[in-house]
This record gives structure tokens, sequence and C-alpha cells, in this order.
């Protein structure tokens, strides 16, 4: 009877052992996967040699664990705020509640707005968070898990801490990685899953031809006219308008034949008399195309430039207040703040990268027209600022100009 008992045992354990070792050979395959897609990507976050730096904890079954789901309905979308200064739309699916290092805890995981409209992704589900390990064993911005809709079993699904993953903002600068929210942080250590990258970041290279041609609809909006000829500016009060205002935009081919054309009639646009501006984006005339127009009061005759895929690169903490309206916000001006200094990266007309600084009112026009190229309407920042709390500086700054300097 003991031979049986410790003979069961046995053949209990070795099987045990085998699925714990299939278990961590498909995580590690996972990871090894991963670095070879990376590894392929000549305009990704990381450069090929880079990948062997790659590091993560050792695969650890009880950071696998079976949440309770509560799916919830009708949630608000909301912006979730991103590590380059603008955010993306979210909603939030569900709460999941787990027992976890000797705690019950629990998560909020969203669904992106703007890939629910795609259906490769409709079912794809979102976890991002923090825990004590950040800013020490793991990335300090937190790390994320992808789930899906699938994975939902009745009422429960499957966290699987191992598979957790830096975002590429830990590799490089110059990607939109969603800050995780407040209420997605863990208090604990997450010993499992991907570890900080503890290289210097990379730049994010510039793909001169990875821009999209105008589609058919850009076209017959850029050829409805001459070069002269006003566009139709889009308002926030008509729907179908407003849906085009929040989309992201994309880049566009620096050398496309029609940006002639079509950068002269946003000038002829926002330099209507009846309606004059001191910047326009291209998806305020019904194109999602990252292009847009400012006016440089930090130069000699302020003269108004074009810029072909421009992005922010960098932000002051500084911040400044000032009044802002929009062609697209009928009867609407209100403070909005901003950073006072930005870094400006874009492409020109003969394809070379050109980067520079900006301050005050100037770098103001440029986040404003930027922001539209990610659906981000000034209204949006208002709520954010509303959520903040920021200290004044009024007994700390002097700022003064000459006298007769003209200012916007």
């Amino acid at each position: 009877m003991r031979r049986t008992v410790i003979a069961s045992l046995f053949v209990a354990f070795c099987l045990y052992g085998h699925a714990q070792s299939n278990y961590e050979q498909q995580i590690l395959t996972q990871r090894k996967e991963k670095a070879l897609e990376l590894a392929k990507e000549q305009f990704g976050p990381l450069k090929a040699e880079q990948v062997a730096s790659l590091d993560y904890f050792a695969v650890n079954p009880n950071y696998r664990v079976k949440a309770k789901v509560e799916v919830l309905f009708d949630e608000p979308v909301f912006r979730m705020p991103t590590y380059d200064g603008t955010s993306n739309e979210y909603k939030r699916y569900a709460i999941v509640t787990f027992p976890l290092n000797g705690a019950e805890r629990t998560l909020n995981i969203y669904q992106s707005v703007a890939l629910f409209q795609n259906p490769a992704y409709k079912k794809h589900l979102f976890l991002p968070f923090l825990d004590q390990t950040n800013g020490q064993e793991s990335y300090s911005g937190g790390r994320y898990i992808d789930l899906s809709t699938d994975d939902i079993k009745g009422s429960t699904i499957e966290i699987d801490f191992n598979k957790a993953y830096n975002p590429y903002c830990a590799y490089s600068n110059g990607y939109r990685c969603p800050i995780p929210p407040v209420a997605n942080n863990l208090e604990t250590k997450i010993m499992a899953g991907e570890k900080a990258f503890h290289k210097a970041k990379n730049e994010r290279p510039v793909n001169l031809n990875g821009g999209q041609e105008f589609t058919e609809a850009d076209k017959k909006i850029i050829l409805s006219g001459n070069e002269s000829t006003l566009l139709r500016v889009l308002q926030t009060t008509d729907e179908k308008d407003l849906k085009v205002l929040k989309a992201t935009s994309s880049d566009v081919k620096y050398n496309d034949p029609l940006l002639e054309t079509l950068s002269k009639r946003m000038f002829a646009t926002v330099r209507d008399p009846n309606h004059p501006g001191v910047g326009i984006a291209a998806p305020q005339i019904g194109i999602n195309k990252n292009l847009i127009w400012v006016q440089r009061f930090d130069k000699p005759e302020q003269p108004f430039e074009f810029y072909i895929n421009p992005k922010i690169l960098w932000r002051s903490k500084l911040k400044r207040k000032g009044a802002e309206g929009c062609l697209s916000i009928p009867n609407r001006k209100e403070d909005v703040l901003r950073s006072y200094a930005i870094r400006l990266q874009y492409i020109n007309k003969d394809g070379k990268v050109i980067e520079e600084n900006i301050e005050g009112f100037t770098a103001v026009i440029f986040q404003h027209e930027t922001d539209h190229l990610f659906g981000i309407l000034f209204p949006d920042r208002l709520e954010e600022q509303e959520k903040e709390n920021y200290v004044p500086l009024n007994d700390k700054i002097d700022f003064s100009i000459l006298p007769k300097t003209l200012t916007p």
C-alpha cells in the first residue's frame, strides 16, 4: 500500500513538473519571438544589436492568477494621458479582482476606442499597471499586458504577469505610450515579466518613405478648387465633422505632388479675412494627415510656415496659461495650460529631417495644431488641467518684453 501511494505521488509530481516545464518553455518561446520581431524592425524602438539586452524575471507560475471579472457597461470615453504629452481615447471594459502576494488586488481593464474600430482588434483588451518594482527592477513608466474578450470564461479570466512587457517608451523617445491610471497601481512588487531596459534611450528613427498617400476622399477635397480657393473648416457642432476632428491622423509622403496645392489652399483658408487664424491643421479641413500651418511669432516679420509630419519630441514642465480659440470651435475662447517650450521635429519639402527648440506663444500654437493630429481639441486639455494641481510661479519668475514689441 505504501509503495502504491509513493508511486502515485511520483507520477503526479512528474506530471506536474512536465506541465511546469511546458508552461515555462511557452513563455520563453514568446520572449524569443518578441526579440526576433524587434530585431527585424528597421524603424522600431530598438537597434538589432540591442535586442540581446532585453531582460526578464524568471518565469514564476505564482504570478499566473485567475481573476474574477466584472464587465462594465455604458462606460464613458476618457483620454488616457501618454508619455509624449498627448493622450488616447479609452473606455473601461472590466474590473478584475484576484489574490496575489497575500492580498486581494484589483485592476481595471481598458479598451482602445481607436483599435475597437479596427475589426482585427475588436476583441483586444489593454491592461496597463504600475507596481513597486517601477524605477528599480522594472521600467519606471509601468508595464502592459494584452488580453482578449475571448480570454473571459464565464466570470473569470487568467492574468499572467509573466507576459507583462515594456512599452516602446522604455527603449526609445518619440512614442505615444499610455500612462497607467492611478487606479491600476498595485501596492506590491510584481517580480514577473519584463525588467527595466538598462541601456541609453534611442531617438526614434524617421522613415522618410513611411508616409501614406492621400485617399480618394482626400484628393477630392484637395482638387475641389484652385490654389486660392478656401476650404471648408470642419466644426465641432456638426456630428460628422466631429468624427473627423476626433480621429488620429497619419504621416504623409513628404514629396507627394498634391502637397503643393493642399498647402496653398490651407494657407488661404487660415488667412481668410473673415475668419483669420494663427494656425490650421489638415484634419480641420477634412484630411486626416499630419500637416499644419503655423504663424511664427518668434521670427522676424512673423511668417506663416508649413510643416510636414510634425512631432513634438519634448515639452517643458514649465507651463504658461493663455487664451486659446479654434477655427473649428465656434464662439469659444478659454485659458489653456501649455508647456512654455518644446522641441519640434518635422520633414521639410526636400525630405530633410529638421529639429528645433521653440518657446512662448509660438510653442503654444504648435501644441494646439499638433493636438489636432491626434484628435485632441483644446476643451480636452481643459478637462486634463482640472484634474491636475499646479504650483503658480508668479512670485518667483518675472517675465518682461521691450516696449512696442509685437505680441499675439
